[in-house]
């Protein structure tokens, strides 16, 4: 959706002027690529990103992350009757995340990399430096877990216009802010 998203903004009708595969699972679509001569493009995450790099199969020509903005492709969702029953349990897990959110901003790719490598053991670490750099040069990582409005809205526009979304959410009545607000400061 967000690749489709890009491609309008930039004046392609995804219909029209590309053919786009998306009968390969999502988990194979690296290995499909690299084994067929017939496509141009794939769209991956890391590490299949840096993997088809490596392997001298594919090169990385864009983010689409950098193109689209600031998706929100992660949120933490709780009832709101949990957040007024618990509001510090919300407020020591935002902090803790929050605490994360640091150690990114103040560590090198490096460092980083030796952190999560247990967490990618198929990975080795130089190709872990090389995605967290990547990373950091794109400005990936936000400095705060603040959910901003402008974000909110582009996550609804690119559903609405994948056809996914019929009727646009509000904000305010869906986004609480203050538990990032308080673990930012």
């Amino acid at each position: 959706m967000v690749f489709e998203y890009i491609l309008k903004q930039n004046g392609m009708d995804p219909q029209k002027d590309l053919s786009i595969d998306q009968s390969i699972d999502f988990g194979s679509t690296a290995a499909a690529f690299a084994g067929d001569s017939s496509s141009d493009f794939t769209v991956e995450f890391e590490p299949s990103a840096t993997a088809l790099e490596k392997e001298g199969t594919g090169h990385v020509v864009a983010s689409l992350g950098v193109d689209s903005g600031y998706v929100p492709y992660t949120s933490y969702s709780a009832r709101t009757s949990y957040i007024e029953k618990n509001p510090e349990i919300i407020q020591r897990f935002v902090n803790g995340l929050q605490k994360g959110v640091e150690f990114v901003q103040q560590h090198t790719p490096e460092e980083i990399a030796a952190v999560i490598a247990p967490q990618f053991p198929e990975t080795d670490e130089d190709t872990l430096t090389t995605i967290v750099k990547r990373y950091y040069d794109q400005d990936t990582w936000k400095e705060n877990l603040i959910f901003e409005q402008a974000s909110f809205e582009l996550l609804q526009d690119i559903l609405e216009g994948a056809g996914e979304l019929s009727e646009r959410a509000a904000y305010e009545e869906l986004v609480t802010t203050e538990f990032a607000e308080k673990a930012a400061k």
